[in-house]
């Protein structure tokens, strides 16, 4: 999708200019043609699935539940879609949110459904779109809405909690890396002049840690030119559905946090399908939307699998048990859930169970990995300390 600049008149003779999104510019010549303005230019701004630059310009997952709520309640209050969004629109501060829901507007004004012109703009979840679509079709709008807020609010949450019991980890993994950096790249070097000045005799613990230090100071700037060019391959490469996927093996074979990843993953997919069915929207197109959401390979390409055997009449349960993929545990509580009847409420089981064990998971490696690494700084701390000061204390003990 790309961004234009468009300079257009109205039926009153009033120019506007304003940038707007779209497949291309015959296609926002003619959408705005069709509302009545006469087009004097169309400029392209940029595309926005291929600008590096303008790839950041995404809408913030908090932005976007705070505008679904409000969207909601001016509904609810008995507000047409086209005027609920102008008011929006208003109050939006983002100006590239303003923009999108701008796009939005005119493209439900010129006869679109308000799905289709959300997955026009290419920058809202698939999940997102395809409730607007099953509330379209039932002609329950709020409530879909409804329970997509929920969805989203419980999902904030979850990542929210995630990322705070991660970062002092983090922290302590960055705090070890600049000081062996300090260590290495200044304190080392400084000793070997020392040494080199005294013309003492090293031992080879001393003499193996300052060609450490010397080599790092002088090549360093090429071993991080290496290591740049190798990060962008590599990088390039997980983008690739092979490495994405070695990569999603990799994690989940990870000691400890490799079963916490599924969890995250199964407790996701549940939610997210659960919401869909809920919805009104059919078991395979909720399977098709959940397995394009979500951020594990592995895991979509499961639940594609799963999504042909349910098409061609299996069960969810036997379907999801044949990817090898799912906990055993999730297959036994889905099987239980289509054979009550009550699968979207099984669904949200599953996730608050999930949920709640991966945070309980999490914990308890937090409490493992945090010791670990303050030892693990200690040691290297302790050797490169020794190391540099073996010399001074054999000179000390000849001065004797």
């Amino acid at each position: 999708m790309a961004e234009y600049t468009i300079k257009m008149a109205d039926e009153r003779g009033h120019v506007l200019e304003q940038t707007e999104n779209g497949a291309s510019e015959a296609e926002v010549r003619d959408r705005f043609a069709q509302q009545g303005y006469f087009v004097y230019s169309i400029k392209t701004k940029g595309l926005l699935s291929a600008d590096i630059g303008l790839q950041r310009r995404k809408v913030r997952q908090d932005q976007f539940v705070i505008f679904n709520q409000q969207f909601v309640t001016l509904i609810h209050a008995g507000l047409p879609i086209i005027q609920s969004l102008e008011l929006l629109i208003k109050r939006q501060r983002n100006p590239f949110f303003r923009s999108v829901l701008q796009n939005v507007r005119d493209r439900v004004r010129g006869g679109e459904l308000l799905s289709e012109a959300f997955e026009a703009q290419q920058v809202f979840p698939k999940v997102y779109t395809t409730t607007l679509l099953a509330g379209e079709k039932s002609g329950n709008l709020e409530e879909v809405l409804g329970r997509f807020i929920a969805f989203q609010r419980l999902a904030v949450s979850f990542r929210k909690k995630l990322i705070s019991s991660l970062v002092y980890p983090a922290l302590l993994v960055v705090v070890l890396i600049v000081m062996m950096t300090f260590l290495i790249t200044f304190v080392v070097p400084q000793f070997a002049n020392l040494y080199n000045a005294l013309g003492a005799n090293l031992p080879a613990l001393t003499a193996f840690m300052l060609a450490i230090g010397v080599n790092a100071r002088e090549y360093a700037p090429y071993a991080l030119a290496v290591m740049a060019v190798v990060g962008f391959f590599l990088w390039r490469w997980m983008k690739s559905e092979s490495g994405s996927t070695q990569m999603d093996r990799v994690k989940l074979k990870t000691p400890l946090l490799g079963d916490i990843w599924l969890k995250y993953q199964v407790a996701v997919f549940s939610r997210m399908l659960s919401t869909l069915l809920s919805g009104g929207l059919s078991l395979v197109p909720s399977l098709e939307t959940a397995g394009e959401s979500m951020q594990s390979r592995l895991m979509a390409n499961g639940i594609e699998s799963s999504t042909r055997g349910v098409r061609e009449g299996q069960t969810l349960a036997r379907s999801l048990e044949q990817t090898e993929v799912f906990p055993e545990m999730s297959v036994e509580m889905i099987e239980v859930g289509e054979s009550t009847g009550a699968l979207p409420a099984m669904l949200n089981s599953i996730a608050e169970f999930y949920q709640e064990d991966v945070e309980n998971a999490l914990a308890t490696a937090m409490a493992l990995i945090e010791p670990v690494i303050l030892i693990v700084m200690g040691v290297v701390v302790a050797f490169v300390l020794i190391s540099l000061y073996l010399p001074i204390f054999s000179l000390g003990a000849n001065i004797h």
